[in-house]
């Protein structure tokens, strides 16, 4: 795992600086404390940061091709390298390493462009073809790695893996830009087609940019898609089978290295059936790791002990407070734009404690956006079911209704709030399941923010994209679309960004195999019963797993990283949430009502409403406009 950053000329090949390239790479040095590299060429200069995982005293980079032509600096892993590399050997290419970074050169030279439909991996590169005079840019299908761009004043298109590797350009301007806040605000986090920082844009996932000397930079080019518009045939039995060949093969071929690896392990389904599945594989212990909480509420640790005894693991864990905000500071730094997803907090410690000892650690993010496994996408089918039943203008004047007179309870579970059920039974499917994954509504937002804001935002609104990915999804029903649009929005912009940038942050190198492409393409064309039944999510992956896993680990309530951001709120960090309104930084953007922002703040405070999580966002969202432009 590592950090890739450089510089190209599409226009008059420009003298490239290696200093400067060197300097955006270095500001990446978590990315890859191992070793460093840079290269240029007239028009071109390629930097590398390394974490060695693969071929640890080999594979420098940027690597070039023996006779110079091609170079490359690349970020991830090819998990099916070996099998690449004896196909290119045997047809003549002459292999001088023993990774897989090489093997991308010999794919480039045989497939060009189509070599990504062979790669298996998580990965993002820059590979500059000189006797083309290209440069080709290429991002995973699902995004696990990620990478900025954006084209400079002296015509340059600088790139990197972190927005801090761009920021160390000095051409690249500083200037915030309030729709991706309206973004934010929304979700929580900055979308992959949004940036904070004015004119800066991210690679998305399942594309790729093809530079050609002497033309414009064109759009990214989409090479992988996700599609739900067909059906995989089979009974339960026939189709578990399948799903767990599928799982299995996604543990194998992520446990290659050459470097001691492990596992988090939450005692959850899907971190235990990594586990299971990677102690089936694995000679020796596998070493795991847990956090826990002092706050029973949030402690999965006997659960996670359960999974380890089960299969003799090499198992750790470490107590640590739930109410540990001091690392607010550490995680701004870490993500550079605004991040709210609160779960960060744990995520970074998991990732700590897991570095004492291991350089890659296998998770289970995935599962649950691959197969249905979110409490929302059953209130979500549920919901789908009352649409079709009823006429669009009878919803949206009776449910309407009764939405806008019903009391807002915030604070109460799911099932009870139910003005929002409502006011979502009344709007269409995409435009409700954009307000179900959000966390500030359009109507607060509107009145957190000053008419400045609204003007210059022009009619941006950020569940649009929601609405539109499900509007287009290739998908057969809302399930489905729910499903896609989480893929495209909310899995890369969300969950893989808090696991690239906390791992990353102490060099720890995290494989996701339950998002192994194979096992993603597979479960969308599951039959919906087959991944949600009788309320349960992720129903096919449990019954598979049922010789695995004890029923008390299958078929538990979901938990997950829970951080009890309301109460700080209204506790240690009441007098900064009472600050907001009077933070400088907030202030020059002009972009908010502070008098509304201190309204808010001390309704939370007293507990007659619950704004714990806006609160928490706008923490986050000073501290990084602070971070980014002073």
């Amino acid at each position: 795992m590592c950090g890739i950053a450089g510089l190209y000329y599409s226009g008059t090949p420009k003298p490239v600086d290696p200093a400067r390239v060197r300097a955006m790479a270095d500001a990446m040095t978590h990315r890859g404390p191992d070793g460093a590299g840079v290269w240029t060429a007239p028009g071109v200069g390629l930097g590398h940061r390394r974490l060695s995982i693969i071929d640890v005293a080999g594979s420098p980079q940027p690597m070039a091709s023996a006779d110079g032509a091609l170079t490359i600096s690349f970020n991830g892993e090819i998990y099916n390298y070996r099998e690449l590399r004896r196909e290119l050997a045997a047809r003549g290419w002459a292999f001088r390493s023993d990774g897989d970074t090489e093997v991308l050169l010999a794919a480039w030279e045989a497939w060009g462009p189509a070599m990504l439909d062979r790669l298996v991996g998580m990965f993002v590169f820059a590979l500059h073809d000189a006797r083309a005079n290209t440069l080709f840019l290429a991002r995973d299908r699902l995004g696990v790695k990620p990478l900025h761009y954006a084209e400079l004043a002296d015509g340059a298109l600088a790139f990197a893996s972190e927005l801090k590797g761009l920021l160390a350009h000095p051409l690249v301007r500083r200037v915030p830009d309030v729709r991706a806040v309206e973004d934010y605000l929304a979700f929580g986090y900055v979308p992959d087609d949004a940036c904070i920082v004015a004119g800066v844009k991210k690679m998305p996932a399942g594309h790729y940019l093809l530079v050609e000397r002497g033309k414009p930079v064109p759009a990214p080019r989409r090479w992988w898609d996700i599609s739900f518009a067909d059906r995989v045939p089979g009974n339960a039995d026939a189709l578990g089978a399948q799903l767990l060949a599928h799982m299995r093969e996604g543990v194998r071929s992520r446990m290659v290295a050459d470097v001691p690896l492990g596992a988090f392990l939450s005692g959850g389904v899907d971190s235990s059936a990594v586990v299971a599945l990677m102690a089936e594989e694995s000679p020796h212990a596998v070493k795991t790791c847990t956090i826990g909480f002092d706050a029973s509420d949030y402690d999965e640790r006997a659960h996670a002990a359960a999974v380890a005894t089960r299969f003799a693991t090499d198992h750790r864990e470490r107590i640590v407070d739930a109410n540990d905000f001091g690392l607010i500071d550490t995680l701004a730094h870490a993500f550079d734009e605004p991040f709210a997803d609160a779960s960060a907090l744990a995520t970074w410690q998991v990732c700590s404690l897991a570095r004492e000892q291991v350089t890659v650690a296998l998770s289970g993010d995935g599962a649950d956006e691959a197969l249905a496994g979110y409490r929302r996408y059953r209130f979500h089918a549920a919901e789908e079911r009352v649409r079709g039943m009823l006429p669009a203008g009878l919803r949206a004047g009776l449910f309407g209704s009764l939405g806008r007179m019903y009391p807002k309870a915030d604070w109460a579970p799911r099932p009870l709030r139910a003005k929002a059920t409502l006011l979502e039974l009344a709007a269409d499917g995409g435009e409700a399941y954009a307000r179900a994954v959000g966390v500030t509504t359009p109507e607060l937002r509107g009145a957190l923010f000053s008419d400045v804001a609204r003007r210059a935002l022009a009619g941006h609104r950020a569940e649009d994209r929601y609405v539109i990915a499900m509007r287009d999804a290739p998908a057969r029903d809302g399930l489905d679309r729910a499903q896609y649009a989480d893929m495209k929005i909310w899995l890369p912009g969300d969950i893989l960004t808090k696991s690239d940038r906390t791992s990353m942050a102490v060099s720890l190198e995290v494989r996701e195999p339950l998002l192994d492409h194979r096992l993603v393409e597979f479960a969308a064309r599951l039959p919906g019963s087959m991944r949600l039944r009788h309320g349960q999510g992720k129903w096919l992956m449990k019954r598979a797993l049922e010789r695995y896993l004890p029923q008390d680990i299958l078929y538990r309530p979901k938990m997950g990283f829970v951080t009890p951001v309301g109460a700080w709120f209204r506790g240690p960090l009441a007098a900064q949430a009472a600050a907001l309104a009077r933070s400088r930084t907030l202030s020059d953007t002009g972009w908010f009502d502070l008098d509304r922002i201190a309204r808010l703040a001390e309704a939370h405070r007293v507990g007659r409403e619950e704004h714990g999580r806006t609160l928490w966002q706008f923490v986050m969202l000073e501290k990084s406009l602070t971070r980014l432009f002073g």
